[in-house]
């Protein structure tokens, strides 16, 4: 049977906070990365979509590579379908702007999910981290207590050990949670804007969709 001493609990407590904060890092400079190349991304297919001369020639560019780009792509390939006589599926039930906000609105829920990973992590470490620590600090001074009554003295060579390390925990505890607490609040922030960029964008397609008549000449678009 393995017996783990109270000051291995409290080293194991500060190996979680510091793989909590080692974690909390990672996510906030993927996550940074990840969501200027989404902008940067975005910017590019705009300019390259408000150039082009028709709906149709907009349909040519690429667009895998940016979240407007899908979200495009999405609007194109409904009016696609709707052209191929595609409407007995469930999904092109309707008229053509029921069918365009329909597929515009599924892929800004896809965009959505893919710009919130890993928030719930950062959200979680940043309320969590502070009672791990002030778990070790407890434990430790439980240690430290303990070894008062086995040394039958209160002495500082005693107690300062146990103390300083059950100290060290809490600290470590609120310098994972702060970092984790400020990058979510700064992440949600950041991706509200995206959000509503994205929504902008599916607006101004579907009306620029629906004025263009392109529910005669969808035929067009590949």
């Amino acid at each position: 049977m393995i017996h783990i001493s109270s000051a291995n609990i409290v080293q194991i407590t500060l190996w979680i906070l510091i793989g909590f904060s080692v974690l909390t890092w990672a996510i906030i400079f993927l996550k940074s990365w990840l969501i200027w190349g989404i902008n940067r991304n975005n910017r590019a297919y705009a300019e390259q979509f408000w150039a082009a001369s028709t709906l149709q020639a907009a349909a040519q560019l690429e667009q895998t590579n940016s979240a407007l780009g899908r979200i495009a792509g999405a609007g194109f390939h409904a009016l696609s379908d709707v052209h191929n006589n595609v409407a007995s599926m469930l999904v092109l039930s309707g008229d053509l702007q029921s069918i365009l906000e329909r597929s515009l609105r599924q892929q800004i829920s896809k965009e959505r999910k893919t710009l919130e990973q890993w928030l719930s992590m950062l959200a979680s470490i940043g309320s969590t981290a502070p009672f791990v620590g002030l778990f070790g600090t407890v434990w430790g001074i439980m240690h430290a207590l303990q070894s008062i009554g086995q040394a039958k003295s209160a002495s500082l060579d005693v107690v300062a050990g146990p103390i300083g390390e059950a100290l060290i925990a809490t600290a470590i505890g609120i310098a994972a949670a702060i970092p984790a607490v400020l990058a979510y609040n700064f992440f949600i922030r950041t991706i509200k804007l995206t959000e509503a960029e994205l929504e902008y964008f599916a607006i101004d397609f579907l009306n620029l969709a629906v004025k263009s008549g392109l529910k005669a000449s969808a035929g067009e678009v590949s």
